[in-house]
């Protein structure tokens, strides 16, 4: 309005701001401290109240309780997968367990009657590439058949190829100590079970040693034979290639892998072999009453 003062030149009256005398802690007044008449509010923690964070007491967010539902639910499915494979393995195992006495052996008297002119060590060569050749083309005829890959016939095409493969792997491991003269002792199915042992072991047996020799299946040959077919399943997982890859990739690496065994046996068995002249006139093995059809396909081995 005309005539009043402007704000600026405005002077605030002198005087008390509160009559009533500054009391209690920190220069407050009872009443800005939230006094009431039964009492006034105090800055002290209330005794016998943990100085806990809200939160704490409060449930848990939904994130955290998705996050531990689906944490839950992983342990799950791999506590379920782990004894899927664990009963694949051992599936597998008796398998190949149950084929191992099947399997024809020839003996030292018919190799030397179909190879005459060779001597031991090049007797073990011609072995080991007509063994090697084989497990090439079970490599190969594996990955020909993934060619345009089915998933739910994989598990048993590597079943069929490992089994072949460990079919030919025994008979030329018990070839080997054939010719290298140190036969194990034993019936055909204790045979059958010490090269059942080298095979997982990929070592030779020492005759010289009979507690090395075993002619039974315990709990630790079972479980080296589930870790020996376990690495194979892991070696033959890139023959399921499509495209014929696998075939290709498949035959040179179960050629690689038989004469990679076939070598760690012969390392062994040379240091217990028997020359053929002093070595004493064994008994003929025993044909196995059901014969496996060596290179008769899948339908033998799957």
């Amino acid at each position: 309005m005309t005539g009043s003062t402007p704000p600026r030149k405005r002077r605030f009256l002198k005087g008390e701001a509160d009559s009533v005398p500054s009391q209690g802690r920190y220069g407050a007044r009872d009443d800005e401290r939230g006094s009431s008449d039964t009492g006034s509010a105090s800055l002290e923690p209330t005794a016998g109240r943990a100085l806990h964070p809200v939160w704490a007491e409060t449930p848990a967010p939904v994130a955290r309780r998705r996050a531990a539902a689906i944490r839950d639910r992983t342990r799950e499915g791999l506590r379920k997968g782990g004894s899927r494979a664990r009963a694949a393995l051992g599936h597998l195992a008796e398998r190949i367990i149950d084929i191992a006495p099947r399997i024809p052996v020839r003996d030292l008297a018919t190799l030397r009657r179909q190879f005459p002119d060779l001597g031991p060590e090049e007797l073990a060569d011609k072995l080991v590439a007509g063994a090697s050749s084989a497990t090439a083309t079970v490599g190969a005829g594996i990955g020909a058949a993934a060619m345009m890959p089915v998933p739910p016939a994989m598990p048993t095409e590597l079943a069929a190829e490992i089994t072949g493969v460990a079919a030919i792997e025994l008979k030329l491991i018990a070839e080997l100590h054939e010719v290298y003269g140190v036969r194990p002792p034993g019936n055909l199915k204790q045979r059958s079970t010490a090269y059942l042992n080298s095979w997982s072991g990929e070592r030779g047996i020492d005759v010289s040693k009979p507690s090395t020799v075993s002619g039974a299946l315990n709990t630790r040959m079972k479980q080296q034979l589930r870790q020996q077919i376990m690495k194979r399943v892991v070696r033959d997982l890139p023959n399921l290639m499509p495209f014929m890859v696998g075939a290709a990739v498949g035959a040179v690496m179960n050629r690689r892998d038989t004469r990679r065994l076939a070598e760690r046996i012969r390392v062994d068995l040379r240091g217990t072999q028997v020359s053929w002249e002093a070595l004493p006139a064994l008994p003929p093995l025993e044909e196995p009453a059901d014969p496996l059809i060596m290179g008769g396909g899948r339908k033998e081995f799957g």
